[in-house]
């Protein structure tokens, strides 16, 4: 019971780049959700997470959609990287060192004093920004997110998020013996740190958020330097799969958030690696010229016929065209390929219940029932489950979706009135009563906390 209770600062909300909130207002938080960049990023993360002696499943990785150059940690182990970073980083190496850093971090228990604040004062600026991001996240709402976490880019959230020197320099050691631990060379986190050491003449407006949480020092720079003048690992290339991937999510980033001008001069037509048909791809499906986009994903589908992302990505395009049915199979095959992405169960699942054939609506529960076990606190999965449990004619478990959906999105009279409907389909004793009750408590308790707190 407690476990429904506590509060879940971050929330997942599954949008694949093309479908991330529209409506976030500029100084909200935009977590964006992509199964290829978050296997990549998880990817380059787990050796060094490992090495740290830290489970992996505990540390949840977060894609924040911003140009800025940034990375932290906030909230307990969650590694927040801005798409501006990734972008921005010349190779995969100087990725996994900024990771190695930010893991340096967690495991060096500089979090405390940050739970420490919060325990201080609710009304911090840094627990409006968490908050903010997990309204956001959980509702696929960037209004709301903007909403609470007003002046979450301010001075007071920038300090609040910073390191000191001796903190920065107690890292930049985790991560250097992290990096040797997992006999990766630290050039690139030297590199990184090389980039960033030319904006501390800038002023602070024009600094990007990296510089200011995460302060630099030439002390800090000779350091990495003699690390990497001495380890036995400084000549160890990235390893040749490390180097796709890390190519692939750049351009798959600059053909979804950059302006489709830019991507097509940076990714130019007599460009014919993967890379560069992938970004132009994603290019030509935002402006609508669907046979081109098609062309260069059958192109690459061709050459890897097994690759889930180019037919996540094909499934995505003709879906967003209004060719749903012809989505499916791309989409079903992206599944079986990758069966344990929620972010591709659920696009499937979306699929299927948009052709309003009933035939499909089976397997679109049992895709979204895959995907909610593997992230239960994901508003939007809920919503899809009530859609496709309403349409088989369902209600007990309809509701209990539409329950479950409102408790994540702190909507306690909704998840009563849900819960409580839903209590009526199963018998007393049943599994789904049993849930149906655990809503209504946690709900209950929801509305107490609130009205005890504005009571104050």
């Amino acid at each position: 019971m407690s476990k429904r209770i506590a509060v879940f600062l971050f929330i997942s909300l599954f949008s694949v780049l093309a479908l991330a909130p529209r409506h976030a207002a500029a100084n909200g938080l935009s977590v964006i959700r992509d199964a290829e960049i978050e296997n990549t990023i998880r990817a380059f993360a787990s050796p060094v997470l490992t090495a740290a002696g830290l489970d992996q499943d505990a540390v949840n990785i977060y894609i924040v959609k911003d140009n800025s150059l940034n990375a932290f940690v906030a909230g307990g182990q969650n590694l927040f990287i801005h798409t501006g970073l990734i972008m921005q980083s010349g190779n995969a190496s100087q990725v996994i060192g900024v990771l190695a850093h930010e893991t340096g971090h967690i495991a060096g228990g500089h979090l405390t004093r940050m739970h420490d604040a919060i325990a201080k004062s609710s009304r911090s600026a840094i627990l409006g920004f968490i908050l903010g991001g997990a309204a956001a996240i959980a509702t696929g709402r960037g209004d709301v997110g903007a909403a609470i976490a007003a002046g979450g880019q301010s001075m007071a959230m920038r300090n609040f998020l910073s390191y000191s020197r001796g903190e920065e320099g107690s890292a930049d050691q985790a991560a250097l013996k992290l990096l040797d631990a997992t006999k990766q060379s630290a050039r690139g986190m030297l590199e990184f740190l090389k980039v960033l050491e030319g904006q501390e003449l800038l002023s602070s407006a024009n600094q990007d958020p990296y510089v200011r949480t995460h302060p630099l020092s030439a002390v800090r720079i000779r350091t990495i330097e003699h690390h990497v003048a001495n380890s036995p690992y400084s000549d160890v290339p990235t390893p040749e799969n490390y180097v796709r991937m890390h190519e692939r999510i750049k351009a798959k980033l600059h053909g979804f958030v950059n302006p489709v001008g830019r991507t097509l001069r940076l990714y130019k037509a007599s460009d014919k690696s993967v890379p560069a048909r992938y970004a132009r791809a994603i290019a030509h499906h935002r402006k609508a010229r669907f046979d081109k986009a098609l062309a260069l994903m059958d192109g690459l589908i061709a050459e890897h016929p097994n690759d889930p992302y180019f037919h996540e990505l094909k499934g995505q395009i003709l879906f967003e065209s209004g060719r749903v049915r012809d989505s499916i199979a791309h989409h079903r095959k992206a599944a079986d390929l990758l069966p344990t992405s929620p972010v591709i169960l659920y696009q499937l699942a979306k699929a299927e219940l948009e052709t309003n054939d009933p035939a499909l609506i089976d397997p679109a529960i049992i895709n979204l029932e895959a995907a909610v076990a593997k992230e239960p606190r994901t508003a939007m999965l809920w919503r899809q489950l009530s859609i496709g449990y309403g349409r088989k004619g369902d209600i007990g478990r309809s509701s209990l979706a539409l329950a479950e959906e409102a408790l994540i999105q702190g909507n306690a009279d909704v998840a009563q009135f849900h819960a409580g409907k839903a209590e009526r389909y199963f018998p007393e004793g049943s599994r789904e009563w049993i849930q149906a009750q655990d809503i209504s408590l946690a709900a209950n308790g929801m509305a107490k906390a609130r009205k005890k707190k504005k009571g104050k």
